[in-house]
This record gives structure tokens, C-alpha cells and sequence, in this order.
């Protein structure tokens, strides 16, 4: 597909998703199943058994579905929540074992793919106020950001200055 923005008010048929879309977000995320346990996992959870690299090969598989999206013009403020749902995918993923497990829950190409049929489902009025959403959602995350940050400086800090203390008797 070109790399154009395929706007809202052409025939239904050409706004579907495409398939390789959906196969994709299904292969990295739940095509796998434990048998009795119900929980599902793919390739995600799988590659990013390997140390380094592993989270970081299945976000640049990933960003596929966030250029789908862009074509398909779905608002900037989606694009940056489907973008946020790959970093923390990538982030939490990239740390051993709680990375791994964290993949079994947090399913960042099925949710980015629900975000963009979400986009190709609603009407104008319905995008309005998907949009106000996104943005509280991006707005609640830099906020919770912004106290992670404040905390693990303000802890370093507090960290520092008993070292001093000790050191200094």
C-alpha cells in the first residue's frame, strides 16, 4: 500500500483492516496458548526471552501497525497512545524475567490494533470524544511519568545524602 493517508469517506471495503495487520498483532501477541490455563501468548513473549535484543526486534515489528494507523488517520493524540503502548511494551519487556512476564499481560499490538478499528468504526462525533480520552489517557501517563521521575530523584537524593552522613562519622 502507498505510503498515503487513506481518508474516512471512501467505500467501506478499502477503510477495512488489512489482514496482514490482524495476522500480525495475533502472531506476536496470542497465538499461543498454556494448555489449562488459558493464557495466551506470541512471539512477543517468545523473542523477548533473548536478552538485548528481544523486546526490541518485536517493536520494530510493531511499528507496522502504528504506520498502518498513520495511513488510515487516526489522530496524532492515538498515534502517540498506540506509540506509548509500544514503549511500555519495550521498556517493561526489556528487563529479565518481569519483562517476560509483563508480556503475557500487556498485549500492546492487540491493543493498538483495537485502537485503530476503533478509529474505522465511529463516526466523527464518536472520534471527537475518543480523542478527549486519548488525551486524558496520554495526560494521566505523563503525569505518572513525571512523579516516577520526581520520586527516583528526590530518592536518589535522600539516597546520597545518608551515604554522606555514614561516611562522614
Amino acid at each position: 500500500m502507498p505510503n498515503t493517508i487513506i481518508p474516512k469517506n471512501i467505500p467501506e471495503a478499502r477503510r477495512q483492516i488489512q489482514p496482514q495487520l490482524e495476522w500480525l498483532a495475533r502472531w506476536l501477541d496470542n497465538v499461543f496458548e498454556i494448555p489449562g490455563l488459558g493464557i495466551r501468548f506470541g512471539f512477543d513473549s517468545i523473542i523477548g526471552l533473548i536478552p538485548g535484543i528481544g523486546a526490541t526486534v518485536t517493536s520494530l515489528a510493531s511499528l507496522y501497525i502504528l504506520e498502518a494507523a498513520r495511513r488510515h488517520g487516526v489522530a496524532r493524540v492515538t498515534l502517540v497512545r498506540m506509540a506509548l503502548n509500544i514503549v511500555i511494551d519495550t521498556a517493561v519487556g526489556a528487563i529479565p524475567f518481569v519483562g517476560d512476564l509483563f508480556d503475557l499481560y500487556w498485549k500492546a499490538n492487540l491493543k493498538n490494533l483495537a485502537l485503530l478499528r476503533e478509529h474505522l468504526d465511529t463516526t466523527p462525533e464518536e472520534e471527537r470524544r475518543a480523542r478527549r480520552g486519548d488525551w486524558l489517557f496520554v495526560g494521566a501517563l505523563s503525569l505518572g511519568v513525571v512523579a516516577v521521575v520526581i520520586a527516583g530523584v528526590i530518592g536518589s537524593y535522600l539516597a546520597l545524602k545518608g551515604l554522606v552522613q555514614l561516611l562522614a562519622r
